[in-house]
């Protein structure tokens, strides 16, 4: 029961995150328009980094927790190793957009304006991200039917 259960967990923090990062690229957009306003982007960005801390610990009891395959069959499977991969990139594409939307969190917090400048950029980010997160859940599947290479 507990591996379906964190199988399940796993696979639903991807349907959040994919909806939560496109939504924020999406309210990112509509910010740019002067039509959107900034709570909506930072309402979509808190669920997308609970997907991701969900994400990460539900993935790593699973590799690494004795809940599925093992540590060993993760650790020489190709398709892993290109979800870790998606998964880093994901990470690096994420650090700029997230320390600013923590400003703005602060700012809006104090009341005072904050710098949209750069929302189109992370809107375009968000949907790379959503993008990659994609082919995770490909390769993820990939792992789950045993395909190998080589």
């Amino acid at each position: 029961m507990a591996q379906w259960f964190l199988a399940a967990i796993h696979l639903l923090a991807f349907a959040l995150g994919f909806w939560a990062v496109l939504t924020r690229g999406t309210a990112l957009r509509r910010l740019v328009a002067g039509v959107g306003e900034a709570r909506s982007v930072l309402m979509a960005d808190n669920l997308w980094g609970i997907s991701a801390v969900i994400l990460l610990v539900t993935g790593g009891m699973r590799a690494f927790g004795g809940y599925e395959k093992g540590t060993d069959y993760y650790l020489h499977q190709p398709l892993f190793h290109l979800k870790m991969t998606l998964f880093v990139f994901i990470l690096l594409l994420e650090v700029v957009p997230m320390a600013t939307l923590i400003k703005w969190r602060l700012a809006l917090g104090r009341g005072a304006a904050i710098d949209t400048g750069r929302a189109t950029l992370f809107a375009r980010i968000s949907h790379i991200e959503a993008l990659l997160l994609m082919l995770m859940v490909v390769a993820a599947t990939g792992m789950a039917r045993g395909v190998a290479f080589g």
